[in-house]
Order: structure tokens, then C-alpha cells, then sequence
């Protein structure tokens, strides 16, 4: 009655028994209604969410363009008709026709709703959208609608139904609409002053269609350009803002600070004294407890819970990332819920329907099919960019953190630790966005299978779901077990990546001491139990994919219990095969859910260990204060530190002394707010410049390291260059200040590296400079140069607050003041005369250790200098008898070359640009099959062939099974019964079992293949790469290996073996399916060939760009953590300069370029399965039109058969393809960790090695790189056996490229070097380097133990240890140690000092105690105390070896039997010191400069 009056008589309501079962007809009333009233509904539904959208909308607005313009023209013309529509009819009506209220509302809630449409076109362009998804929906549904209002009156007008006005009116709507519709699909210009329109190479997603956009599309353009040539980094586009560090990382700190700030709020805060890297620097007996407290205080810190620290986290992630997230899961769920199938299964049931119920449920499923792909391709692309994000975030912050971390902190991680939070952690972050949402819509897919189980086949479904929930415990009791696997697996890793980082930071010295092997030895002893946890973990893996759940167990249970239970029965072709349809959307579910569990597990160790690393203490920023009191000057510091209470005034040279350990470099740490405060004050007043003791380069060039982030000031910058010595070595330098410094230093010299660093600190005008023993690293000529023109009182600094740690004696007499520290205390402090008139502890420390000629000269200092007139004793320091010492040194440093060793390498350096250190290399072309067959030949040829047999025999016994199913589904029924059901049942239990023991098989058999081909892959890669020579190491960065050995291997562990698991599980699955449908229905060839050619030509389209993305992308992952190693080792460097803040600007770049190489890569693989779907969905529509017109000749069952395996063919060929993939992508992980097998190697044959300590140079000559200068020339000397040799000369005179010559890091280039008359080059590299011991400028010590760094090997016994320990003054300080020979040294030995560091490393000199021992500046950072008492004990202890000593120090070599001078690189002088004094020459020139004449 409603409907009538609504309508009219005329109009009367439908008759839907007629419209639905007889002939599709929509009577007018319904039209002009419901159908018109759809998109209406459409717009006003989502206009308030899209209008708050817009509202939140900041992009710019648009310029009024043509197509905006058309937009509203068009807008306005069909508002109009609607209206005109409205007025015609109330017309109509005042006429006296009589017209239903239909005629009327409709056009004015069209016409109403299309003036919403156009304040929507204007909204949009006040707010900068290009292109609408809302209105281009709207005009879809408005143009379908109108074409059925058109087809109506087509209909009205073949019946000669005269209404002129409606039917010009509906047809010129139809039209309008179709042309709005059309428009929509174009975009608008970009929005002014937007950044799209500055940037040279914008995303193309800004500013591309709706349609593009859901299709990526938008994405073809870079498909095609790199199908046709190779894409380099210069063809990606510019990463848009909101996925940039700048946008991201920012708001990811300043969650977690607040986090932070609310969290040590409520810890109670404790103070006491001030803690070394060693433990305190002074206590009194009483304090000692209170100081244990401390410590243990600080260790309950830092090791909070996890569980809190991680839960901490996720809610700091969550508040950032999750309404994105909620919004992809929202899309995620409505895909699951289009499910079409059934209903024409139902039509093919009923053989009566008429045939357009078959194409509409065709088209249905179509329709429904391309819009799950839309959601599902939707969902997936949301869930990548939140991790693209969420991976700029974690690396953003980690990063930060190490800027901030304290000592104790630092300790408690190592370089290879973060590399693997940002690489490895942070994926599996990634990966658990992608599966989360399957642990909670796995579930419910399953629930919606079991129930239409029920409707099939009855309670017998409810035996299925006791089966389910009785296995349920052992699933999770294999996911418990295979997460304690997991965290196994991750420690493991981080331990090899900090033994893999150590080693590749110290190689020079591994390779000194032959431990190439042994260090070899324990990484692969720390892999061994990595890969065990892997292997277990998968085995468990694939019980759980394979065992617990498997469909069949399912099926089996229910047909069994359905048809034994009751004789009535009949498992008939529908119930069986629907019944498997509903099994394999129920083995996709159930297969997603141990995917979803092992992200979920691996997600959960990860994130532990991230909130772990992120919760270690800080540096408090209360360590210094920079607010003084006005009576404290600028440029002053005042310190409290223990016992110590020191203050320097403004402008005031400040040299500290004292012995190794006495707390010299903890004092500079003070100062920089280094060491936690528990106590007293430390204040600084100005700006300050540190320069370490040992020097931390930056992988930059000479300039960039100098200026370190100041503006250029050329007259400046060469007056600095001048005084720090450095304008000789540039002069050679290939490319001048821009020559590029290898990472670490590692192609400069020490002398050179140590300048520099003087240099940068000099550059930046500080007003307090603090300088740890700069002169150590040079020879006594440059040291008084730098002293002048610098340090000293008439120095470039000579205005600046000066605290300089020091051994040298020589300038003490020209400080301000002295302070003396013993054992962490304050022994001394005053002038330098003050001191030797007190006769303390200054005056013995002079008088014991000085040689007889400094003491001479000290004397007549005391005798001769009066307090009032420190300037006549300055003028007669630095001048020499007849000339200034300014003058010598310049003219000898004109002669001078440069350090040779330094500058050769770096001219190879930079001769070779652009592929530098910072940056990894790119293949350019399509994988080569030879990868895969490399990969192949890792695992090994019998289990490659076990590996397809599985699978065959997996494959077929589902076969057979589904076919057994068939033939009894076929079985006649014979009184309401089928006959021999217990023998049907029986045999497909045996194959279900038979598959589910296949599947176990095959699946573990992939992936302990990988693990095979893994272990074999890292052992070539870690010979390969311990066996390059220095070369190698000197132009690749670090950042460049540890991606080798972290993200790369991580892949070739992971995920190859679980893509090439898929892969051969969706072939074999594929030619199964490709059977039975070819059998069932032939037609379905028609259809299934091309569209396996097309999936082959898509995959081929892509492949070729996506492997080229992959592999810029592994690229520029490189240089991020080159970055993280470099501001790790710097960043007390960086600290002091303030510089925190250009660090991260720079970090964030490389993080921004990586994810510009990332962002590709992901939308590729959306490109890809969107277009791989949109293909299979076809293959369905073909496979349910086939069905339709050869409804007659098929079964219910046939059909349904067909149309079930037509649906499984779509994902599996999508999977398949996609899986490949993945293989293509990943496989470049094997490409490049084959790479460096054809590197050059060392040459590592074995020969017996001579008992002689006699060695001989024939016409000797070195160079470090073809086609560049002889770094030594025709050297030609005899050095007898037991001999103790000298050897001096001017910094870059070549007397380290003596001793690398002789160990043979690099080959000769002319002539020969012979011990005991056996050529160097016929004797193997293990051989020569275990029977010559050096001990190198930079004393380098491990991560490990005290006694693993003395004795690598573990040849020696505790008693030797001890000895060695005893001669090198040692011992008591190690029996203080907690665990004495078993105390942990940090990386790098960071918690000990760089005199007790040398002392180890001579330590390890005397127990290997070989026939040959070279000194490479050995005593450079010890005091003179020391360097005398190495020196006696060298004369002692080795007086039966062969040693050649290399020294700055000339008094070091003055006891030497024989000294050789080198100048430029060739033999100046060689003779015994009284000798070479006496002929007066460069010896006699060099010893006056040491104030030794």
C-alpha cells in the first residue's frame, strides 16, 4: 500500500517472483528510486568522514584550471536539469496530471545531492586534491544508474510511450554524467607553491588518477624505463615528506623522551663520585662499598625487564603508527568478507534457472573478485609504507641513542650489534605488520568454513573442529619452543656480527699477527651454533606447517564420521567437493596462521632487544655545567673530580703528566661530561675543541674533516694547515684538500691522522681546547712545530684555555702550569720551576727517567731561568744553536715527501673515484643464472634430487587422493546406502598420511638445504674475504661488509630457503591442478594458456626492474652503517664539537636515500600482484561462462569441480609468480656475497720457515699501486742476526713502509727481502707473519677476554701469561681486575687506557717471542718512564732476536746497534749512532732537534 500510494498505481510496486525467476525487469517506480537513489546515498554516507579528511587536508589549494572549470560547468548544467526536472513535474501537476511523489522527490534529492558533488569539486581544490576517489565513485554509480533509467525508456519509446521531456532529459543526464565521469579520471594540476612543482624528479603518486593510484599504474613508467635499460639511482624519484626521517623521526623522539621523562621520574636518582671506563677514578677506603652500590644501582638500570622496556615501546610505536594500521586492517576485513562462490554453485544445482542468473553470479564473482584484489593489494601496499616508516623511525632513533649513550652503555653494546637492530630487528618488525592481522582473521575464517561444514554435512562438522582444538596445545607448544630458538638464533648473530665487526675494524693487525685463521675459526665456531638454532627452529617450522593442522586430517575425520556413523549417508559429488573447497580456504587460513605465529614470535625477540638497546643509560647532561658564576671568566673551567679540585683560568696552558693509568685522559673525559658525576661540580665556560689520542678520522675528505661542518675561511684554513704541518702532504696529495680519506684512516698514516685531527680542532676557534698527548704520534721535529706555531705561547692558540696531556719532558718548561696525577689523585700542581724546586714526586719523575743529556739541560733550565722572564727561556728553547727552529723546519719539510704509506695509498684512493669507500657497487644487469646454479651447488646435488622427489611424491599422493575422493563421490547408491565406504575411508586416510609425511619431508628438506647452502656461502664469503689482501680493506668501507655479513646472509638464511619452499610447493601444486581441470573440462585450455603466458610476460616485465631496485636498495644500505660504525667509534668527537645535531642531518640523508631506493621496490610488488590478479579473476569469469553454456552437459559436481580448481589457480599462479620473485630479488644477496670471490688473494702456500733472525735487502723497491711513485727505492742493506736496528728519519721518510714491505702486505715491486737467505716471496703469508711479531703504532685490542687478546691462539699457558704481564708492568693492575686474565675488554679495549693498551700488545710480543720483532712507534703513547723501562726490557728479553725499532723518539734508538736513516724513501744514512753523530749528517741533525746534543 506504502509502495503504491509512493509510486501511483501506474507505477505499482514490482512483482519479484516475475523479475527474479522469470525475466530481469526493474519497473520504473524502482528506477527512479532506489536505483537513482544509490549514488546518492553513496555521497551523503561518506560525506562527513571525507569532509573531515578534507578539513585535516594541508596541501595547498589550485589554481582554477580547464579541467576544474569543466568540472563545475558540467556540475552546475546537471544541477539544473535535476531541477529543471523537479519544476517540470510540479508543472505537470498545477496542469492537473497527476504525478506520484516518486516524480518529484527523486529529482530533488538528485539535484540536491549534485550541488553536493560540486561543493565537493571546490572543496577539493581549496585543499589540493589532484583527483577524487569519492566523486569519481559517485559519477560510476550515477552513470550505471542512468543507464537503466536510459534503458527504460528506450523500452517506453519502443512501445510508442510519448513523454518527450523525460526521455531528452534522461538522455542528456546519462551523457553528462558519463562526460564528468570521464574528466574524473584525469588530474588536476599541483597545488600552488606545492613542492611538487620545484622538484625535479617528483613521485608520480602525488599526482596521479584514483583509478592509477588503486591499480599502481601510476608505477608503469619506471616499469618500462627499466625494462629497457638498467635504472640507476638518478632515475627514482624524490621521497615524498611524510615518509622522510624529517617528518617521521622527529615525532618518533619526542614520544619516546616523554616516555623516557615519565620513566626515570619515577627511579630513584643517585650520586656519589665520578666513574672511569676502568671502574672509579679515586675512593677512599669508606667509600669503597658505597661505590659497589652505585655500580650495582647503574646494572639494575640496565637491566629492567624487558617486558616493560618492550611493551614501552610497541605503545610509542603504536601512538605513531597504529590509526594508519587500524585503517588497513579495516580494509583487510571487509576483503574477507566477498565471498560469491556458493551462490552459482546453487544456480548449477538448479537446472531451471534461466541462463542470466549464470552471468550475473559470473559477473558477481568477477566484480567481487577484482574488488578483494583492490582491498587485499590496498591493505598490503598500507602495511609497506608503515614499515618504510617504521624503519626510518627505529633507525632515526637508534641513531640518536648512540649519540647519547654512556660509557657504561657502550660497553654494553658493540657496532655489529646495531648494525643488526637496524637491519635485521627492524624487518622482522616489518614483516610481523604484514601477518599480524592473519593471527585473528585466520580464526575467523575458519569458524565461517566450519559452519558452512555444518550446513553440508551436518553435527559429523563438529568432529572436525575436536580434531582442531585437541592439536591446538601442540601448535603452541612448538611456536614456544621455536621462540626460544629464535632468541638463541639472535644472540648468536649479534655475537658473530661483533667478532665479524672487530675483526674487519683491526684486519691490519690480524694480519701482522697471522690470526687470519684462528679468528676465522671462532666466527665459524659462533655460526655453527647460529645455524643450529635456525636448523631447529625450521624443523619445528615444518612440523607446523606440515603436521598439525593439515587439511586432510580435517576431511578425513568428517567424511568418516559422516558416512560410518549413519548408512543413509551418501558422500556425493556436492557435498565432496564443495566440501574441499571450504578445506582449501581452510588450508589457506590455516597456512597464514604459522606465518602470522612466527612473525609474531620473531617480531616479539626483536622488539625486546630493540627497547633493550633504547633503554641503556645516557650521558647526563648535569656531567658539565656551562653556566658559571659571573666571577668565573669566559674561556675557564673549574672542576671537582674526587679528590681533585682544580681550576684553569682563561688563556692558560695547562699540561697534566703522569704515568700509564693515572687518570691523564679520564680528566679530558671530565670535562666533556663523559663520566657520570656523583658527586662535586664540573663547569666550562665557552666553547670547546677536543683532540683525542687516538685520532678519529671521518671516511671524508682532508678538507671536510677539518672544517667539520664550519664555513670555508681560506685564510684561516691555510694558516691552520701551515702550523699543523700538513701543507707538504696536501701539496702531494692527488686531489689536494679534497683527497678522500679512506674509513677510519686507514690509507693516512698515524702522524698524518693525528694532524689532521689537531687540525679540525685548531679550524673551529674554540675557547677551550683539550688536547690527549697530540705529539705522540710525530717525530720530535714536527712535535716542536706543532708545539710552536700551536700549542705554545706563541701559537695559534696562544690566547686559548689549554689542557694538554703529555709525555713529552721537553715542553715543559714552557706551560703555564703542571699538573702531575698519580693513581687518579692530584700528587703536584704549580709552575714548571716550582715543581723542581720542591723536589717531590714532578722533580724525581725528571730526574729518574730523563736521559743524561735532558737532565743536563733541565739542570741548567733550573740554574738559568728566573720565574719573572719566562720569555728569554722560551727564545732560548725554540731556537737551535745559529738558526730558529721555524726556519729548519721549514726548510726540511719543503724537502720532505710526506708520509708514503699515507699519501700513495691515497692517491690509488682517489684515482679511483667515484667508487669510494662510503659507497657499495651496483650490478646492472638481470641476475645470472650461474647465481642460481652457485646457490644450487651450495646445497648440494643429492639433496636437490631428494628435494624433487618429495615433492613428486607429496604431489601425486594428493593426486591420487583427490581422484580416489571422486571415484567415491561417483559410487551409486543402492538403497539409500553406498557400498564399501570403510574401504574408501581407509585408503584416503593412507594418502592423506602419505601426502602430510611428503609435505613434512620436502618442506624440511628446503630448508636444511638452505642451511647447507647458508653455511657453505658464509664460509667462502669469510675466506674469501680474510684472505684479500690490505688493498681490499683499504677501499671497501666497512658499512660495505658488515652488509654482507648481517642483511645479506639474513636473507640467504631466511628467506631464499622459505621463498624456494613456496615456490616448488605451488609448481607442483600448479601442474596438479593443470591435470585435473585439462581432464575435466577440456574447454578451460582456451582460457588457461594464455593466461599462463600472460603471468609469464608480466613476470618477466618485472623481474628486470625489480632485481635492479633490489639491489640499489642493498647499495645505499650500505653507507648507513658505515655511518653508525664511524659515529660510534667518534662520538665522544662529536660530542665535544656540538656537532650532534649535523650527524643526525646527515644520517637521515642516507636513511632518506635508502628508503628512495625501498619505496620502488614496494610499489613494484603491488604493481605486480594487482595485475597478476586482476588476470587470474579472469580466468574464473571464463571458467564460470564455460560453465554456464555448457550447463546441460555438466554435473553439478563437474562443474563445481572445475569451478573450485579455477578458483585455487588464480592464487597459485599469483603466489607462484610472486614467490619467484621474491627468489629473483633475494638471490642478489648470493650475487653479492659471490662478488668478492674474485677478488685478489693473498698468496697462502706453506713452506718451512728458517731458525735465523738475518735479514737482507737486494735492491728492494716498494709502491702501493701500479702506476704510482716507489714508496721505497732500491733499498740495499744487510741486517745480521740478533742485530738491534734503528730507524728514524722525517714523518713520511717511508719507515713504516719498511716494515709493511717486510710482512708483506704489499708485494715488491723491484728486487727481493731474504731472512736467513730464503726469499720472503717463496715463504707462505701464515708462515712469515707468525714467525716476525710487530707491535704497531695503534695498540688494538678485541671484544673478549684479557687472556684472548694476549693469546689468541690459546698456545700459551697461565703461568707464561703471568710472566709476560710481570716484564711489562702489568701484573698487579690485572690481579685488581674483576675477573683478572678473564676481564672483558669492551670493543676496542674502549675501558682501558692507550698505554695499558701498548702494553698489552707488547704483552702479546713476549710471549710469541719470534726471531724477529718490529717496533712500529711502540712507545709513542706511554711516558718516558715507561718508554725506558720497555726499552731495557727489549735489550733483555729479546737480546737473541733480530729487532727493528721505528721511533719518533730519537733517545729510544740511541742504544741501537746500528741505525738506518731513510729520507724520501731511500737510504740517507747507516751506521752505528757514535758513527752517524760523528759525520754530522741527517742522524746528527735529527738528535739536535730532540734537544739531545
Amino acid at each position: 500500500v506504502c509502495c503504491s500510494a509512493f509510486c501511483s498505481r501506474a507505477l505499482s510496486c514490482p512483482d519479484w517472483n516475475q523479475t527474479w525467476f522469470i525475466d530481469l525487469h526493474f519497473p520504473q517506480c524502482f528506477q527512479d528510486t532506489v536505483v537513482a537513489w544509490i549514488p546518492c546515498a553513496f555521497l551523503w554516507v561518506v560525506f562527513p568522514f571525507y569532509y573531515l579528511y578534507l578539513k585535516h587536508h594541508k596541501k595547498g589549494y589550485i589554481r582554477m584550471s580547464h579541467l576544474f572549470k569543466a568540472k563545475m560547468v558540467l556540475g552546475f548544467i546537471l544541477m539544473l536539469l535535476c531541477f529543471s526536472n523537479l519544476f517540470f513535474t510540479l508543472w505537470e501537476i498545477n496542469q492537473g496530471t497527476l504525478r506520484a511523489p516518486a516524480f518529484f522527490i527523486s529529482p530533488a534529492v538528485l539535484g540536491i545531492t549534485m550541488m553536493l558533488a560540486v561543493f565537493l569539486t571546490q572543496l577539493e581544490r581549496q585543499k589540493g586534491v589532484q583527483s577524487s576517489g569519492v566523486l569519481l565513485i559517485y559519477w560510476l554509480l550515477s552513470f550505471l544508474s542512468s543507464i537503466v533509467t536510459v534503458n527504460l525508456k528506450i523500452q517506453h519509446a519502443m512501445k510508442l510511450v510519448s513523454d518527450p521531456f523525460h526521455h531528452i532529459a534522461s538522455y542528456t543526464y546519462s551523457t553528462l554524467v558519463l562526460v564528468e565521469l570521464v574528466i574524473s579520471f584525469f588530474t588536476d594540476q599541483p597545488p600552488f607553491f606545492s613542492k611538487i612543482v620545484s622538484d625535479s624528479n617528483p613521485c608520480p603518486e602525488a599526482s596521479a588518477s584514483f583509478v592509477s593510484r588503486i591499480t599502481y599504474w601510476w608505477f608503469s613508467g619506471l616499469l618500462w624505463k627499466g625494462y629497457q635499460q638498467p635504472l640507476e639511482a638518478e632515475d627514482l624519484w624524490s621521497l615524498m615528506k611524510e615518509n622522510s626521517s624529517e617528518e617521521i623521526v622527529s615525532q618518533l623522539e619526542r614520544e619516546w623522551k616523554m616516555y623516557c621523562g615519565r620513566h626515570l621520574s619515577r627511579l630513584q636518582p643517585f650520586s656519589l663520585c665520578f666513574f672511569r671506563k676502568t671502574g672509579s677514578i679515586t675512593f677512599e677506603k669508606d667509600q669503597q662499598r658505597e661505590a659497589d652500590l652505585t655500580e650495582a644501582r647503574e646494572t639494575q638500570v640496565l637491566l629492567e625487564p624487558e617486558d616493560c622496556q618492550s611493551k614501552s615501546l610497541l605503545k610509542v610505536l603504536w601512538s605513531m603508527f597504529g590509526t594508519y594500521f587500524l585503517f588497513g586492517t579495516l580494509i583487510k576485513f571487509s576483503a574477507n568478507l566477498l565471498f560469491s562462490c556458493s551462490l552459482f554453485l546453487e544456480f548449477m544445482k538448479d537446472q531451471e534457472s534461466p541462463n542470466w542468473k549464470g552471468y550475473f553470479y559470473a559477473g558477481l564473482m568477477f566484480f567481487l573478485a577484482c574488488l578483494q584484489t583492490l582491498f587485499e593489494q590496498w591493505y598490503m601496499y598500507t602495511c609497506l609504507v608503515i614499515g618504510v616508516r617504521l624503519k626510518t623511525a627505529v633507525t632515526g632513533l637508534v641513531y640518536r641513542k648512540i649519540l647519547v649513550m654512556s660509557n657504561a652503555a657502550r660497553k654494553a653494546t658493540t657496532v655489529g650489534e646495531i648494525v643488526n637492530l637496524v637491519s635485521v630487528d627492524v624487518q622482522k618488525l616489518m614483516d610481523l605488520i604484514i601477518y599480524f592481522n592473519g593471527i585473528w582473521l585466520a580464526p575467523i575464517r575458519i569458524i565461517i568454513c566450519f559452519v558452512f561444514l555444518w550446513q553440508l554435512l551436518g553435527p559429523s562438522a563438529l568432529t572436525a573442529v575436536a580434531v582442531f582444538f585437541l592439536l591446538l596445545p601442540l601448535n603452541f607448544a612448538i611456536t614456544k619452543k621455536r621462540s626460544q630458538f629464535q632468541v638463541s638464533f639472535m644472540q648468536h648473530k649479534d655475537d658473530r656480527a661483533k667478532l665479524t665487526n672487530a675483526i674487519f675494524s683491526d684486519i691490519k693487525v690480524i694480519k701482522l699477527y697471522a690470526w687470519e685463521k684462528a679468528f676465522m675459526e671462532k666466527v665459524l665456531g659462533i655460526r655453527k651454533q647460529e645455524l643450529q638454532a635456525l636448523k631447529r627452529s625450521q624443523l619445528l617450522f615444518a612440523s607446523v606447517v606440515c603436521c598439525p593442522f593439515a587439511p586432510f586430517q580435517i576431511a578425513l575425520v568428517m567424511f568418516a564420521v559422516y558416512t560410518l556413523v549413519d548408512e543413509t549417508h551418501v558422500l556425493d559429488a556436492q557435498k565432496a567437493f564443495v566440501s574441499l573447497t571450504l578445506i582449501n580456504i581452510l588450508n589457506t587460513a590455516h597456512s597464514f596462521l604459522p606465518f602470522s605465529i612466527n612473525a609474531l614470535v620473531q617480531a616479539k625477540v626483536s622488539l625486546n632487544r630493540l627497547a633493550a638497546f633504547l633503554s641503556l643509560e645516557e650521558l647526563d647532561s648535569d656531567n658539565m655545567n656551562t653556566n658559571l658564576l659571573d666571577t668565573v671568566t669566559s674561556g675557564a673551567t673549574v672542576l671537582c673530580f674526587g679528590r681533585i679540585n682544580l681550576s684553569v683560568l682563561e688563556g692558560n696552558l695547562l699540561a697534566v703528566v703522569g704515568q700509564v693509568g693515572a687518570g691523564k685522559s679520564s680528566l679530558l673525559a671530565t670535562l666533556l661530561g663523559e663520566l657520570q658525576k656523583l658527586e662535586g661540580h664540573v663547569s666550562v665556560k665557552g666553547t670547546v675543541a677536543y683532540v683525542p689520542q687516538q685520532a678519529w678520522i671521518q671516511n671524508a675528505s682532508v678538507e671536510d674533516n677539518i672544517l667539520f661542518g664550519k664555513e670555508m675561511d681560506d685564510s684561516w684554513y691555510n694558516r691552520v694547515i701551515h702550523a699543523c704541518a700538513l701543507h707538504p702532504d696536501l701539496e702531494t696529495f692527488p686531489a689536494g684538500s679534497r683527497s678522500e680519506i679512506g674509513e677510519k684512516g686507514i690509507n693516512i698514516s698515524g702522524g698524518q691522522k693525528q694532524r689532521v685531527g689537531l687540525a679540525r680542532a685548531v679550524y673551529q676557534k674554540a675557547a677551550i681546547y683539550l688536547l690527549d698527548d697530540p705529539l705522540s704520534a710525530v717525530d720530535a721535529q714536527v712535535g716542536q712545530h706543532i708545539f710552536e706555531q700551536v700549542i705554545g705561547p706563541n701559537g695559534l692558540l696562544k690566547e686559548k684555555t689549554r689542557i694538554l696531556v703529555t709525555h713529552t719532558i721537553s715542553i715543559l718548561p714552557y706551560v703555564d702550569n703542571i699538573v702531575v696525577l698519580v693513581d687518579g689523585e692530584i700528587s703536584e700542581m704549580g709552575c714548571y720551576q716550582e715543581l723542581l724546586q720542591k723536589n717531590g714526586v714532578f722533580a724525581d719523575f725528571l730526574y729518574s727517567y730523563s736521559s743524561a743529556q735532558e737532565e743536563e739541560y733541565i739542570k741548567n733550565l733550573v740554574t738559568s731561568r728566573s720565574p719573572g722572564h719566562p720569555g728569554e727561556n722560551q727564545e732560548r728553547w725554540i731556537q737551535t744553536p745559529g738558526r730558529p727552529l721555524q726556519a729548519q723546519f721549514q726548510e726540511k719539510l719543503l724537502h720532505s715527501q710526506g708520509d708514503q704509506t699515507g699519501m700513495e695509498s691515497l692517491q690509488w684512493w682517489c684515482s679511483h673515484l667515484p667508487r669510494t669507500s662510503s659507497k657499495d657497487w651496483t650490478v646492472t644487469s638481470v641476475v645470472n643464472t650461474s647465481i642460481y646454479l652457485d646457490y644450487l651447488k651450495a646445497m648440494g646435488s643429492p639433496v636437490c634430487l631428494y628435494i624433487i622427489l618429495l615433492f613428486t611424491c607429496q604431489q601425486t599422493a594428493s593426486f591420487c587422493r583427490g581422484y580416489w575422493l571422486s571415484k567415491w563421490a561417483d559410487d551409486p547408491v543402492n538403497n539409500g546406502t553406498q557400498k564399501h565406504t570403510e574401504l574408501r575411508v581407509g585408503v584416503f586416510g593412507v594418502l592423506g598420511v602419505i601426502q602430510a609425511i611428503g609435505k613434512f619431508g620436502s618442506t624440511a628438506a628446503v630448508l636444511l638445504g638452505g642451511t647447507i647452502a647458508s653455511r657453505k656461502l658464509f664460509r667462502q664469503l669469510l675466506e674469501n674475504i680474510a684472505r684479500s689482501p690490505m688493498m681490499f680493506f683499504e677501499q671497501t668501507s666497512i658499512g660495505n661488509l658488515l652488509n654482507r655479513f648481517s642483511k645479506e646472509m639474513d636473507a640467504i638464511d631466511s628467506v631464499i630457503p622459505d621463498k624456494l619452499k613456496s615456490l616448488l610447493g605451488f609448481l607442483f601444486n600448479l601442474l596438479e591442478i593443470y591435470i585435473v581441470i585439462v581432464l575435466a573440462t577440456p574447454i578451460a585450455v582456451v582460457a588457461i594458456v594464455p593466461l599462463t603466458v600472460l603471468y609469464a610476460a608480466f613476470q618477466n616485465f618485472y623481474v628486470a626492474t625489480s632485481c635492479q631496485l633490489r639491489r640499489l636498495e642493498a647499495a645505499s644500505r650500505s653507507p648507513i652503517y658505515s655511518h653508525i660504525s664511524e659515529t660510534f667509534q667518534g662520538s665522544g668527537v662529536i660530542r665535544a664539537y656540538k656537532a650532534q645535531q649535523r650527524f643526525i642531518s646527515q644520517n637521515d640523508f642516507r636513511v632518506d636515500e635508502n628508503q628512495r631506493m625501498c619505496f620502488p621496490g614496494v610499489v613494484a610488488d603491488r604493481w605486480l600482484a594487482a595485475n597478476l590478479e586482476f588476470l587470474g579473476n579472469s580466468i574464473v569469469l571464463f571458467a564460470a561462462l564455460f560453465a554456464v553454456i555448457n550447463k546441460k552437459q555438466l554435473t553439478p559436481g563437474i562443474a563445481a569441480f572445475s569451478i573450485s580448481y579455477a578458483l585455487q589457480i588464480t592464487g597459485i599462479l599469483n603466489w607462484m609468480v610472486r614467490s619467484w620473485t621474491e627468489i629473483e630479488n633475494n638471490v642478489v644477496s648470493v650475487e653479492r656475497v659471490k662478488e668478492y670471490s674474485t677478488t685478489p688473494k693473498e698468496v697462502s702456500q706453506s713452506q718451512a720457515w728458517p731458525t735465523e733472525g738475518r735479514i737482507e735487502f737486494r735492491n728492494y723497491s716498494l709502491q702501493y699501486r701500479p702506476n704510482l711513485e716507489l714508496a721505497l727505492k732500491n733499498i740495499t742493506i744487510t741486517i745480521r742476526g740478533q742485530e738491534k736496528i734503528g730507524i728514524a728519519g722525517r714523518t713520511g721518510a717511508g719507515k713504516s713502509t719498511l716494515a709493511v714491505g717486510l710482512l708483506r702486505l704489499v708485494e715488491a715491486a723491484e728486487g727481493e727481502i731474504s731472512i736467513d737467505g730464503i726469499n720472503i716471496a717463496h715463504i707462505g703469508l701464515h708462515d712469515l707473519r707468525t714467525k716476525i711479531t710487530i707491535i704497531p703504532q695503534d695498540p688494538i685490542l678485541f671484544s673478549g677476554s684479557l687472556r684472548m687478546n694476549l693469546d689468541p691462539l690459546n698456545t700459551y699457558c697461565d703461568a707464561d701469561i703471568w710472566t709476560a704481564l710481570e716484564l711489562t708492568q702489568l701484573k698487579n693492575f690485572v690481579l685488581n681486575l674483576p675477573d683478572q686474565l678473564n676481564y672483558e675488554c669492551s670493543e676496542q679495549g674502549e675501558n682501558l687506557s692507550i698505554g695499558q693498551k701498548q702494553l698489552l700488545c707488547l704483552a702479546r710480543a713476549l710471549l710469541r717471542k719470534t726471531k724477529i720483532l718490529v717496533l712500529d712507534e711502540a712507545t709513542a703513547s706511554v711516558d718516558v718512564e715507561m718508554d725506558l723501562h720497555i726499552q731495557s726490557m727489549i735489550r733483555t728479553q729479546f737480546k737473541e732476536c733480530t729487532v727493528l725499532t721505528i721511533a719518533h723518539r730519537v733517545n729510544t734508538i740511541l742504544d741501537c746497534n746500528r741505525i738506518l736513516v731513510l729520507e724520501n724513501g731511500q737510504i740517507a744514512e747507516f751506521d752505528t749512532p757514535e758513527k752517524l753523530m760523528a759525520q754530522k749528517g741527517l742522524f746528527y741533525r735529527l738528535v739536535e732537534e730532540s734537544g739531545l746534543v
